[in-house]
């Protein structure tokens, strides 16, 4: 069973100047470590079990799932969900038609030299990013994620992530099959778009397809393809307003 979001992944090109970016917008940063297939990672974890990884290369890594991304622009560029269930999970995914992998194992090494073992089942090709990536731990979760959840800027967590996708009948097979309900049809006047809205756990995922011929997401499939556009961070503000993309390496964040 999905639980909601394990982390949301932010590719940037250097991952020293968005450590500093983003502890500059008020997050406690925290080193992560590297992966033995290039990557490397900082690691931002809220009070509500998700993380912000900001990832980048320590190497060449053209096989790895971010580089090619990456060539086009640092960006807000997948999502991870955390399951009690991943094989259940991986194959009603399958089953509904997504193009996912079955669960291998991944690690990475801290800087402390503790090596994290974990399983992913992993969305490919064009599915990437739209539908999600799963993730089982092998060694335990509260060592994987930083437990340093207080934020000088005061985030708690994420209430929202917004993907621009192309339709949406194959985004209703997958994530009804997935979380087990039919999604809530919604409209995003902001965006000039419709599209389907389902809750994983305690976070909201709205998938939205433009109306408008002035809709931002128009562009953004254009250059990108269907992906995460956005996400909303909670801080108890009354009012939504966007962090300084420069800062944030072009991820679109939110905070509310």
């Amino acid at each position: 069973m999905i639980q909601g979001i394990d982390h949301l992944v932010v590719v940037v090109k250097e991952l020293d100047r968005a450590a500093k970016d983003y502890e500059q917008l008020g997050f406690t940063v925290v080193p992560g470590g590297q992966h033995p297939v290039g990557s490397h990672n900082v690691l931002i974890s809220f009070q509500d079990g998700s993380y912000l990884e900001i990832i980048a290369f320590y190497r060449e890594a053209i096989d790895h799932r971010w580089w090619d991304p990456l060539t086009k622009g640092e960006r807000l560029v997948d999502f991870c969900f955390q399951t009690d269930d991943l094989r259940g999970d991986t194959k009603q995914l399958q089953d509904a038609g997504v193009a996912i992998n079955e669960p291998v194992p991944w690690s990475r090494k801290r800087p402390d030299g503790y090596e994290l073992k974990w399983l992913l089942s992993l969305a490919t090709g064009s599915h990437r990013g739209v539908a999600p990536f799963l993730i089982e731990d092998v060694t335990p979760r509260a060592e994987r994620i930083p437990q340093q959840f207080l934020h000088r800027n005061k985030i708690t967590g994420i209430e929202k992530v917004t993907l621009a996708v192309g339709e949406l009948s194959a985004i209703k097979k997958w994530y009804s099959a997935l979380l087990g309900t039919s999604g809530q049809t919604i409209s995003d006047a902001n965006l000039g778009a419709d599209g389907l809205r389902y809750q994983a756990g305690p976070h909201t995922f709205d998938f939205l397809t433009p109306r408008d011929p002035s809709s931002p997401l128009i562009n953004w499939l254009r250059e990108y393809g269907p992906s995460p556009y956005s996400a909303v961070l909670i801080n108890g503000a009354h009012s939504l307003a966007p962090l300084d993309l420069r800062l944030t390496h072009g991820a679109n964040l939110w905070v509310k």
